[in-house]
């Protein structure tokens, strides 16, 4: 089996992967995460996980390098993390008796490719509306903190959410579906896995 190589440190995608049983190492991306481009939410994702998987290419050239970016997108706006308590506050207000969306951009890249494998997932998140005791007490909670939309599904967060729509592992944080699919065309099946 080709060698995995996880452009992120984030426990989340690494735990979604162990789940599955794959064997990876990790070798973080260190690149600035400007938000502020004026291009589309999609395209953001889409060029934040190819300057990831660029990145660690360029360090370990063997081997498939995975590498995520994810997004809260509410109105057409990008949700960063949030900054302190106060924002966090102020971005859980906007998301309540609303629906946003979680975009992650996946890429899958070999050095050897000439072109990116380059993909997005979208899913719609709806939370139920949430009063002000809802919201402090959540942030009582340090899960919102270094997390897009202050909010963390996979935790308490999951109590603010009415439903979604579409995948669950992308709001998360790794489109898991979509990782397959894209790995198969790598010539790699994560149903395969011993």
């Amino acid at each position: 089996m080709k060698k995995i190589i996880l452009a992120s440190e984030s426990p989340r995608r690494q735990s979604l992967l162990q789940q599955l049983g794959v064997k990876f190492t990790i070798s973080p991306a260190n690149i600035a995460e400007d938000i502020s481009e004026s291009i589309s939410p999609e395209q953001l994702v889409r060029s934040l996980a190819w300057q990831k998987a660029r990145q660690v290419l360029q360090n370990r050239p063997e081997g498939i390098v995975i590498a995520a970016d994810t997004i809260v997108c509410w109105e057409g706006r990008v949700m960063g993390k949030p900054v302190d308590r106060d924002d966090a506050h102020a971005m859980l207000c906007q998301l309540s008796g609303r629906s946003h969306q979680v975009m992650t951009g996946l890429c899958i890249a070999e050095a050897a490719d000439a072109v990116p494998d380059l993909a997005v997932e979208t899913t719609k998140v709806y939370f139920r509306p949430l009063t002000d005791t809802d919201i402090e007490n959540y942030l009582n909670h340090d899960e919102w903190i270094d997390k897009a939309g202050a909010y963390a599904i996979q935790g308490r967060g999951a109590l603010l959410v009415e439903r979604i729509e579409g995948c669950f592992f992308n709001v998360v944080g790794l489109p898991l579906n979509l990782l397959n699919t894209m790995l198969r065309c790598k010539g790699l099946d994560l149903l395969e896995v011993h």
